[in-house]
């Protein structure tokens, strides 16, 4: 029972997730350039080939930016709503152009995809659930608001990349315009440190082993200050700063909090062939 997980980029620069076992893996989003995707694997020891597919949570250009040259340079199949492509300005090959609906699951021998709404200003936004061996991850970014889907969702993760794009008070006092504070903060903007905070301590299942605070805003926001106001609630919940420059060392979910350690060298998969 065990998933391979890594941020390769967290933030309005670019995002990109990694999901796998030792066989298939999925990447959440493809935010940055397919160059700098292939160099971050390549670090991690990860290899394109146990990629079976990229999913698409909206069209902002932060998480398509890589899709287009990844999808034809390695035949990668991009599930995509038919809303969020039209507003996307992609073009992709109709064979490698795929969809999905809320709550059907999309299987990969070991892996499945769920995706489900949230609010978020974009034409039709969702996040994912990315299961396997029993356990789930969540990756739940670019979220205004905690409805009812992202709490459930949360519930059933063993690991979760949660945004935590800002702090209210450094946005409050910063040099944002007032146009833009506004939307950061809305009910389809992004989460604060302290909403993130509060479905982390009201709605964290007591098997979590890990949170990734993730798309942290580079002006109104500070990883310190965030990942000490999580550790204080966090009990046996390892907290990580997904960064918006580099990406997280492999963390190895196995459901027992004794062995989910980051894996620093190439993971058990590869050589036994991972605002």
């Amino acid at each position: 029972m065990s998933l391979f997980i890594t941020s390769l980029n967290s933030g309005s620069n670019g995002n990109c997730y990694y999901i796998g076992n030792n066989e298939e893996a999925v990447l959440i989003d493809a935010g940055i350039s397919c160059r700098e995707t292939e160099k971050r694997m390549k670090r991690l020891g990860l290899t394109m080939d146990k990629i079976k597919a990229i999913f698409i949570s909206h069209e902002h250009s932060d998480h398509i930016r890589g899709v287009e040259v990844l999808s034809r340079k390695f035949n990668l199949p991009v599930y995509i709503t038919p809303i969020t492509l039209k507003h996307s300005g992609m073009f992709l090959l109709p064979e490698l152009n795929r969809t999905f609906t809320a709550y059907n699951e999309i299987t990969f021998g070991g892996l499945t995809v769920k995706a489900f709404p949230k609010f978020h200003d974009a034409s039709d936004p969702y996040s994912f659930i990315v299961s396997g061996n029993g356990i789930n991850i969540g990756v739940l970014t670019d979220i205004g608001s905690a409805c009812e889907h992202v709490i459930n969702n949360f519930k059933e993760c063993h690991a979760a990349f949660l945004e935590t794009n800002y702090d209210e008070q450094m946005l409050e006092t910063g040099h944002y315009p007032y146009y833009l504070k506004q939307r950061v903060s809305s009910d389809k903007g992004h989460l604060s440190n302290k909403q993130a905070l509060e479905i982390f301590v009201n709605h964290r299942p007591e098997f979590m082993s890990h949170v990734f605070l993730s798309h942290l805003s580079r002006d109104n926001n500070d990883a310190q200050l965030v990942k000490d106001l999580f550790l204080k609630h966090a009990g046996k919940t390892d907290v990580i700063v997904a960064s918006r420059d580099n990406e997280t060392d492999i963390y190895h979910i196995t459901g027992n909090k004794v062995i989910s350690e980051p894996v620093l060298q190439q993971p058990t998969f590869v050589q036994m062939s991972l605002f």
